[in-house]
């Protein structure tokens, strides 16, 4: 069994990118894979076109399978409407996020990929509040499961990374990667990025370059050898 769960140093950076492709590395190995991401803000469940082109209805596409809302809930089961962090979109609408549940939920997942692979995609950076006190990086850290963190290459991103590497170290969870999503308009290469980063840390540094299929399939590829291996 292995697992993997996908966080990154903010909102919009490329997690659910990372996340379908290293899908899409395990299918092409024959593996069984199953995803999910646990919790979703900014999503109707009504709006079927929403579904399809949101995080949880992206991987469902990976995965090859239906994007309904049925399935989507499965995947999904904590969802508010509002574009906000979790905490304060459940508080919108009166609820709660039980964060013990989301554990055990993140758990079951892992669990339940036997010989094959699970995806846990997070929701926005590693310290995104999720109720009270509790964010997505106290969730890793309880699930007890490898992580990888989605890097970027946009102005600031540098100390973002950073940042985010040494919260996952105090919470001693097991980073096994950073993929380095490149952002668009970016003053700094790719190349340039991973090389800064690769300076400052001990695990690989795998680059996902923007709009390069071939290459990101071979990026996948290398990145899924660190959580079978």
């Amino acid at each position: 069994m292995a697992s993997c769960f996908v966080t990154a140093i903010g909102t919009d950076v490329g997690k659910t990118y990372v996340a379908c492709a290293l899908v899409a590395a395990a299918r092409r190995r024959a593996l069984a894979v199953r995803a999910c991401k646990p919790v979703v803000t900014g999503l109707d469940l009504d709006d079927l076109a929403a579904c399809a082109a949101s995080d949880p209805g992206r991987l469902l596409a990976a995965l090859g399978e239906p994007c309904e809302a049925v399935q989507i809930a499965a995947i999904a089961p904590w969802i508010f409407r509002d574009p906000v962090s979790p905490d304060i979109a459940a508080a919108r609408e009166g609820r709660t996020i039980d964060i013990d549940a989301v554990i055990a939920f993140v758990r079951a997942a892992a669990a339940g990929a036997h010989e094959g692979l699970a995806i846990v995609e997070g929701i926005g950076g590693v310290l995104v509040p999720l109720h009270d006190a509790d964010t997505v990086g106290d969730v890793i850290e309880a699930a007890n499961i490898p992580a990888v963190l989605v890097a970027a290459t946009y102005l600031g991103s540098l100390s973002h990374t950073f940042t985010a590497c040494e919260s996952l170290a105090a919470r001693d969870i097991d980073v096994r990667a950073i993929a380095v999503s490149e952002s668009p308009g970016a003053p700094v290469s790719l190349a340039e990025a991973c090389g800064v980063i690769e300076r400052y840390v001990r695990v690989p540094v795998v680059p996902f370059a923007r709009n390069d299929g071939a290459a990101n399939e071979r990026a996948a590829d290398e990145l899924l050898k660190y959580f079978l291996d």
